[in-house]
């Protein structure tokens, strides 16, 4: 990535997320510290308004705008593939709010931007994937998540050992080519990883217990972060 691109890359970073320090934005560049402090000279050089703050992080100061969105032809094929990814993995729900999106940036873009057509798009995903049965359910579980309810589901193991559970989701990961579902499993009273594609039959639930305190997101995150990948992978026991 040239380094115009990474200035332009810090300065939306400082936009939608200061404060920020040098390490959060190393980390979110994937630089190292020394360059973020070279990339925000350059900035102050070039008259962009953003300053330090000792022990809380970096800033840019109160009404700073940037010039119309420009992507470059390589920023546009990312987002179309992107948005591909999204339309045929996801579900029917999640991927027209997708093509809205692109719709949207397409429009605020300047008139010399030049849109890939679709005839000659070199990245693509098959199309299949909207008609497998994951396909129906991922809109279902997201909808359940974004709605915090419980749900109850038939689930067939990879031994074939078919059990019915109720479980709280949590998040939605993509592992491996296979959709998994993070949730604390209410018989097992633990974090469970359930493959979408096991899933027999998935309906809301009537139950009502309150889920403990320390069940996040982030708790579950952090969790299997500390576990091999292929734990990732597996599906979890009766």
């Amino acid at each position: 990535m040239r380094k115009s691109d990474r200035l332009f890359q810090l300065i939306n970073i400082l936009r939608k997320h200061q404060p920020l320090t040098a390490k959060q934005l190393a980390e979110r560049l994937m630089v190292s510290e020394r360059s973020i402090y070279r990339y925000v000279d350059d900035l102050s050089v070039s008259g962009i308004p953003v300053y330090g703050e000792p022990g809380i992080g970096y800033r840019l100061s109160e009404g700073f705008e940037l010039p119309p969105m420009q992507l470059s032809s390589g920023e546009l094929e990312a987002l179309i593939a992107g948005v591909s990814f999204t339309a045929s993995l996801t579900g029917r729900d999640f991927a027209t709010s997708a093509y809205s999106l692109l719709s949207k940036i397409e429009a605020g873009l300047p008139n010399e931007s030049e849109i890939i057509s679709s005839k000659d798009r070199v990245v693509r995903v098959p199309a299949h994937h909207r008609e497998s049965e994951v396909y129906s359910l991922w809109g279902k579980i997201h909808s359940a998540i974004v709605e915090k309810c419980w749900l109850s589901i038939d689930y067939k193991s990879l031994s074939d050992v078919l059990t019915v559970r109720t479980v709280f989701p949590l998040g939605l990961f993509y592992w491996g080519g296979k959709w998994t579902l993070g949730c604390w499993c209410e018989l097992r009273s633990d974090y469970r990883d359930l493959r979408v594609d096991r899933i027999i039959k998935l309906t809301p639930s009537e139950h009502k217990s309150i889920l403990p305190e320390h069940v996040t997101l982030s708790a579950y995150i952090e969790l299997k972060s500390r576990k091999p990948t292929d734990t990732m992978l597996s599906v979890a026991e009766p």
